[in-house]
């Protein structure tokens, strides 16, 4: 009960220091902490995948792309509302996933990591191929942009309601079907857990948590969709922060989003002499640090703090 209170206060808080910190960031600082809402909601949405039913993607800048560009298209061609086209993009990714998850049910470890590795090489050529109606190698250019402000609160609004609803999800039945498929399969089918339906809705969770991501993406580079923005590296930004919070818990996904969100920034400011690419060493040299020092995440330092304090 106490540790009950304790989580409910922690959110309280939180919730009243996003509010309250916009109004003391410039537009720059708005923009930044917009950006860290998206990979939080990314990873969020991964943790369900990998950390709770134990399968590994690399593919997640793919419903990403999904759902960018179905809010760039709507936008554009249909004069969508913003708001509206991440509930389309959520959809869409989620039937995305569902699709995805169908041909995984026979892949596990490696094989299921290079399957959605493939996915997220392919998905940004999509557009190189149909360039007609998805811009090609310019991308698509929503009709619509936004204020930096605008995009703070729409982005941490939906960050809190998603993990609101992961909350919820998790910790229900559902949440339980999908530890049981983690710790392992044979035990959960002898349970009565039905392994082709919730490994594949843990799919489709998953992507629709990335296209909503995607879908603010978007809306951060002045609402243009372009096959570059969705390379490979972003869906290895999200693994890496998915690592940093710690695989199997909530309370870490902020600081693994702020960890990938941030860093980019931090680093391209370190001085490398003789790197022409100090930024990608930096950042490389740092996520290493990282790992060796917290190889189980911010989550797993937070249980042994936990545990410490019981025993004192």
């Amino acid at each position: 009960m106490r540790a009950h209170a304790t989580g409910l206060a922690t959110i309280a808080v939180a919730a009243v220091v996003l509010a309250v910190l916009p109004f003391g960031l410039s537009g720059y600082h708005q923009a930044l902490a917009a950006q860290v809402a998206v990979f939080f909601i990314a990873i969020l949405g991964l943790n369900i995948l990998t950390g709770y039913t134990g399968q590994i993607s690399i593919g997640h800048g793919a419903f990403m792309a999904i759902g960018g560009y179905t809010t760039a298209i709507l936008s554009r061609d249909h004069h969508t509302s913003l708001v509206l086209t991440m509930v389309v993009a959520f959809a869409i990714c989620f039937v995305c996933g569902l699709l995805l998850g169908l041909p995984a049910l026979r892949l596990s470890g490696v094989y299921l990591a290079l399957a959605t590795f493939a996915l997220a090489v392919s998905v940004p050529q999509i557009p190189l191929k149909f360039s007609k109606y998805l811009g090609g190698s310019g991308g698509v250019q929503s009709a619509k942009t936004v204020s930096h402000l605008w995009l703070y609160g729409v982005s941490w609004t939906a960050a809190a309601i998603l993990f609101v609803l992961a909350w919820l999800i998790l910790r229900g039945r559902t949440g339980r079907a999908f530890r049981a498929i983690r710790d392992s399969e044979v035990a959960a089918t002898s349970s009565g857990v039905m392994l082709p339906l919730y490994k594949t809705l843990a799919f489709g969770i998953s992507a629709a948590f990335a296209g909503v991501a995607g879908s603010l993406f978007v809306m951060g580079t002045n609402g243009f969709a372009q096959p570059s923005e969705f390379g490979i590296l972003l869906s290895l930004e999200i693994l890496v922060g998915a690592a940093v919070a710690g695989l199997g818990s909530l309370w870490g996904v902020i600081v693994g989003a702020a960890f990938v969100g941030l860093l980019p920034t931090i680093s391209n400011d370190v001085p490398l002499i003789g790197s022409t690419h100090g930024q990608d060493v930096v950042f490389g040299l740092i996520v290493i640090i990282v790992m060796l020092l917290l190889p189980t995440g911010v989550a797993g330092l937070l249980a042994r703090l936990a545990r410490a304090r019981a025993r004192a």
